[in-house]
């Protein structure tokens, strides 16, 4: 399915556009320019630390045809991968980088990851959460270069299951590098190397076992700003079938560390609570009203992965995403907390698959495969675990407020001028302060208030006014 595409951001509302995203920075006091001296820092690091089998002492894996796999313009590649079938299944090896080879704990570059907590994305330009000579250069997976990796190694059975499970720092070389869309193209003409042509097997026995433990995916339609020449438009994606696929590389990685982790009594693993039976109800009631009834004795997750893509099953995934809530971080050294199951996976998880744009893949590296290779956690992130629950969740905050007030500025500026027009769309779920409504052109969501109408109903509505200083859209029944 190809994306749908708003047109560019009229010449006339750019200047107020840039203006306001300035504005939206310093509202949420977002960092800038890295301080001197944190630059200084990890130019030193990119100039002094080893990729060199020799002086490194790492295990050398360049014979291993690495490929990385990721959005199309990416430079910052925190994974690479291969996968071989067998004749009993498969052997994954997964890397990602050593971050934490280039980032002193305590230095000057540790200090201002932390106050960052990861990777921030804008229309008008990323904040990283690393500087670019470490996380786009020296650390980065790119193709033909040599590279510090942790290495995970799994031995799948014909039903993708770890039989068995290795960790260790090693020298990697990656030899291509692929964005999901040429991948699957390549998949579908029957031309993709092996190691992506594998993945839909992959991908499809993964799902099984997430079936088979209760999980659950919720794929909502991307919804992204894309820059284009001096302008922006919004582009909303299903996505291709490849990113469920390679999707599941992380998860099976994420919940093999939580495993090491738990097993080793420290550590700090991503969480969320089972749903409220009151709210899965509401929701089991909702599905029935919009005419995709969820039956009594299927599962939850069966269910949502056999919905379909249009309109009224969009109206129940936006509804399903109300349940998916309450996700943070638990860290531990010593008793392993009671609750240490990510509810939506169906399974103990921890994010370890992103340290050049996640604070707290570092610690779960480190930790893991000290465990992996019954060796010591180191001190220093031993010691510094505790905080990192806290850290995540703030940086996680500013992420939430930073995407969703950009696009509020961005829909907010591709109306602009258009006032008095009628719009066409969707409703897709009712809530206190307003309906939630999907145009159907351009691809903007807004709230609507004083609307009286049933989630996936058909609604025509008049663009009363719009404000891109702070994204405020005001659309009222036609």
């Amino acid at each position: 399915m190809l994306p749908r595409r708003s047109r560019l951001v009229p010449p006339i509302a750019r200047g107020e556009l840039t203006a306001a995203l300035q504005a939206l920075r310093a509202e949420l006091d977002l960092p800038a320019a890295f301080p001197l001296e944190v630059e200084a820092a990890a130019t030193h690091a990119a100039e002094t630390v080893s990729a060199d089998t020799v002086t490194s002492g790492l295990a050398d894996l360049r014979g291993i045809e690495f490929l990385t796999i990721d959005p199309e313009g990416s430079t910052d590649l925190d994974q690479a991968l291969h996968l071989e079938r067998t004749a009993s299944g498969a052997v994954l090896h997964y890397a990602i980088a050593d971050v934490p080879a280039y980032v002193t704990p305590d230095g000057p570059v540790d200090a201002e990851a932390r106050r960052r907590g990861q990777t921030l994305y804008a229309p008008d330009g990323r904040i990283p959460l690393h500087p670019p000579v470490v996380s786009e250069d020296a650390a980065s997976l790119l193709p033909d270069r040599d590279r510090r990796a942790y290495v995970w190694r799994f031995d799948l059975d014909e039903g993708a299951r770890p039989r068995e499970t290795t960790l260790v720092r090693a020298i990697v070389r990656s030899r291509a590098q692929w964005n999901y869309h040429d991948a699957q193209r390549a998949i579908d003409a029957g031309d993709a190397p092996a190691s992506i042509a594998a993945l839909e097997w992959f991908g499809h026995q993964r799902a099984e076992r997430e079936r088979d433990r209760g999980g659950a995916s919720l794929n909502l339609p991307e919804t992204r700003v894309v820059a284009e020449g001096d302008g922006y438009r919004i582009e909303q994606s299903e996505g291709v079938p490849l990113e469920d696929w390679n999707a599941h590389v992380s998860l099976l990685t994420g919940m093999a560390a939580a495993e090491i982790m738990v097993r080793g009594r420290v550590g700090i693993l991503r969480t969320m609570p089972p749903a409220d039976p009151a709210a899965v109800a509401a929701f089991r009631a909702q599905t029935v009203a919009l005419g995709v009834p969820w039956r009594e004795g299927v599962p939850y997750g069966d269910y949502l992965r056999d919905l379909g893509r249009g309109p009224l099953e969009r109206a129940v995934r936006e509804y399903a995403a109300g349940l998916f809530r309450g996700a943070g971080y638990v860290a531990f050294d010593g008793a392993v907390p009671e609750e240490i199951t990510q509810a939506a996976i169906g399974a103990a998880y921890a994010h370890t698959t992103a340290p050049l744009r996640r604070l707290v893949d570092r610690w779960s590296l480190v930790v893991c495969e000290a465990l992996a290779n019954g060796r010591e956690v180191p001190a220093w992130a031993r010691d510094s675990l505790e905080a990192l629950p806290d850290l995540m969740a703030r940086s996680s905050q500013k992420a939430s407020q930073l995407a969703a007030g950009a696009l509020d500025r961005v829909e907010a500026a591709l109306l602009q001028g258009r006032e008095g027009q009628v719009f066409e769309g969707i409703v897709l779920r009712q809530s206190g302060d307003g309906t939630r409504v999907q145009l159907t052109d351009p691809p903007v969501v807004a709230k609507v208030k004083d609307l009286d109408a049933e989630p996936g109903s058909d609604v025509r509505l008049r663009l009363a006014s719009v404000s891109i200083p702070d994204g405020t859209v005001t659309l009222v029944p036609a």
